[in-house]
């Protein structure tokens, strides 16, 4: 089995230790579950919205169900006689929800009350991360007998999560819950910058989708966790919620779509993807009228809102499955991805998680559900990026070689013609402006065709080869070398003249006649001439290959195994004319 790389260790360890901790939670929690107010079977009242606070109460029956609050009042008392907390150490959490103003009433045995309130835009000092108020009541002497509640304009009470617990209690949860949406958020900030990157690079359509999923889970994450009231303390309460119900429904729709963008190919029939991306676009439409719903039918709106989602879910499995089946890679990648996510958004449909995990509840679900499949997706990502880098670098690598072969002799390795023209055009360019001098280098082996009708084209290749690797010697920043074609080699010098130019063509012609071709040949020896041309302000190559040639044709006729020099815009010498020779 292949090693895990060092980032996925990473990912796997963070996401082990707060799986630990959830599991931890969940249990704590289960262990706690008879301080949980159910607000249904509590004792209630309805009224009026009252203007003042620390009103008296109607007359609360423990009856039946609070009808008719929406535009009003509703009363809610427990009885700490039927809850097994501690009534000279409490503290009353409530989740916060879509209310106008919250009063708490802590009535103690010897008839004193004390009262505590939010309203909507000012949760003052108890909020607590998590999306949730605390309400500590004050160490008497005399216990709590009555914790009573007044939520004026609250839109269901359905909707309420309450839990009594210790001052201890709610301290370590309260610390543990802000842990864990710490790193959930931060797990998605990563994720939904990297995602950006990867649509940037990318240029494809699922890194925006799920760089969209990301952020827009990010900021329902911070919204929904009341963090955000560090820096907008007015958006506490209603205006939270309602901004959040619409995030969420827009990720719903996000994550779909990046699900169903990424299976571009023809592994998923079309009809099919079309469907659930307007089933996805149908969601946040349906999001929209209850984010804005302060009453009415809301929970019956929840619960349709519910089922629109779990049917995105499910076309969302069928598409990843089908594709699948029909061997999509990215289909096996995004599932890895929407398992999570998908039990968990199933399973919150089902399943009574208000009170779970220090009272995050569902969302601390969801949101590591997002972290899961954001930064799995980011992982995934990156190795296909890196992939497709690294076949990229591939054949760049192997145009470069395609292109350095096809300027290279294939007998002897040196440079053809048309790479050694390349390969020298800068030594030209500084020739031209006066920077350094530059000269060409012409050389022929002397009677190369006798030994082709002699030993035969084997041996002329051997000596060819042999010949190459003598002047390969030479090649460097300051000479390249080459073979023309044929018998015919060529070096461009940099930074010599006069003298000491003859002197290094010298050293070549003595350095090819050492050669050694007893393979080839038997004990006789091969020589060249050599043509020699400088450069000047206005030399091309073409003009230099003809003036180095004419002085190689002037070496040949005077008998060959010599160096002959002709310089720029010097006439070309006929016999009898003033040259200059080495041999």
């Amino acid at each position: 089995m292949a090693a895990h790389s060092p980032a996925r260790t990473r990912l796997l360890s963070v996401l082990s230790i707060l799986a630990a901790l959830l599991l931890w939670g969940g249990w704590a929690d289960a262990a706690a579950a008879e301080d949980v107010l159910d607000p249904p079977s509590l004792c209630h009242a309805v009224s009026q919205t009252v203007a003042q606070p620390m009103a008296t109460p109607p007359a609360i029956t423990c009856k039946g169900e609070a009808q008719g609050y929406q535009f009003g009042s509703v009363w809610l008392r427990a009885d700490l006689h039927r809850h097994n907390v501690d009534p000279h150490d409490l503290v009353l959490k409530v989740h916060s929800s879509r209310f106008d103003r919250l009063e708490v009433a802590f009535v103690y045995a010897d008839g004193r009350t004390i009262y505590q309130h939010v309203r909507a835009g000012d949760f003052g000092t108890h909020w607590r991360t998590g999306g949730q108020i605390a309400f500590e009541a004050p160490v008497r002497d005399a216990p709590v007998r009555y914790v009573t509640m007044r939520f004026d304009r609250l839109a269901s009470v359905n909707l309420l999560r309450m839990r009594l617990l210790s001052r201890g209690e709610a301290a370590i949860q309260s610390t543990a819950l802000s842990i864990c949406v710490t790193a959930a958020l931060t797990l998605l900030l990563i994720g939904a910058v990297y995602n950006t990157s990867l649509a940037v690079s990318l240029r494809r359509q699922f890194p925006v989708w799920q760089a969209a999923w990301a952020g827009s889970v990010l900021l329902w994450g911070v919204i929904w966790s009341q963090l955000g009231l560090l820096i907008v303390p007015e958006m506490a309460g209603t205006f939270s919620s309602q901004i959040c119900t619409a995030l969420s429904c827009l990720a719903v729709t996000f994550a779909a779509s990046s699900a169903v963008t990424a299976l571009d190919g023809p592994e998923l029939p079309r009809p099919a993807r079309w469907f659930t991306l307007g089933l996805g676009g149908f969601v946040s439409f349906l999001g929209l009228p209850l984010a804005l719903m302060r009453s009415g039918p809301i929970d019956a709106a929840a619960l349709a809102l519910g089922i629109a989602i779990l049917t995105l879910l499910a076309c969302v499995a069928g598409c990843l499955a089908f594709a699948w089946r029909r061997g999509s890679i990215e289909a096996r990648t995004f599932a890895g991805a929407w398992s999570i996510p998908i039990l968990t958004l199933g399973g919150v449909e089902f399943v009574d998680t208000k009170t779970i995990f220090w009272g995050g509840g569902s969302q601390l679900l969801i949101l590591f559900a997002a972290a899961w499949q954001t930064i799995w997706l980011a992982v995934a990502a990156s190795k296909t990026h890196a992939n497709l880098r690294i076949e990229h670098d591939r054949a760049r690598q192997a145009e470069a070689q395609a292109h350095e072969l096809a300027r290279r002799d294939p007998l002897t390795g040196l440079r053809n013609r048309r790479g050694f023209i390349e390969a020298v055009a800068p030594m030209l360019e500084l020739a031209q402006s006066g920077s350094s001098p530059a000269a060409l280098l012409l050389l022929d082996i002397d009677m190369f065709k006798r030994i082709n009708d002699t030993h035969g084209h084997d041996a002329g290749d051997m000596v060819l080869a042999t010949i190459a690797r003598r002047i390969e010697r030479w090649e460097g920043p300051m000479c390249k070398v080459s073979r023309l074609g044929g018998e015919e080699f060529a070096l461009m010098t940099t930074g010599m003249t006069g003298f000491a130019l003859e002197q290094f063509a010298e050293s070549v012609r003595l350095g090819i006649a050492a050669c050694d071709h007893h393979e080839a040949i038997g004990t006789g020896t091969v020589t060249v001439s050599i043509g020699i041309a400088e450069a000047g302000r206005d030399s091309s190559f073409r003009e230099l290959y003809r003036l180095a040639d004419e002085a190689l044709y002037r070496a040949k006729r005077l008998g060959r195994d010599r160096v002959m020099f002709q310089g720029h815009g010097q006439p070309p010498a006929m016999d009898g004319m003033q040259m200059s020779t080495l041999h």
